[in-house]
């Protein structure tokens, strides 16, 4: 099931993302992620807001997602400790 989402603007990096509490699956924007880049994988993820449900998702991000969703213009906060 693919969630309807305004297109995205020309030019704009477009990732496909899947909720885990309603299971569906959609095409969200760079502008819709936020990365957290902690001191450990553990520490590191990105979240978003599901489309469909509007539940709150928190994903780990390993080093190829993270690299991915950096170059696609994903906002960046980098936490320490």
């Amino acid at each position: 099931m693919t969630v309807g989402c305004p297109p995205p603007e020309a030019g704009a990096a477009v990732f496909r993302a899947g909720c885990p509490h309603c299971r569906t699956s959609f095409e969200i924007t760079a502008d819709a992620l936020r990365l957290a880049i902690g001191a450990s994988a553990r520490t590191t993820f990105y979240s978003f807001t599901c489309p469909g449900c509007g539940e709150a998702v928190r994903k780990p991000a390993g080093e190829r997602i993270v690299e991915l969703l950096t170059v696609g213009g994903v906002r960046t906060m980098r936490l320490q400790g």
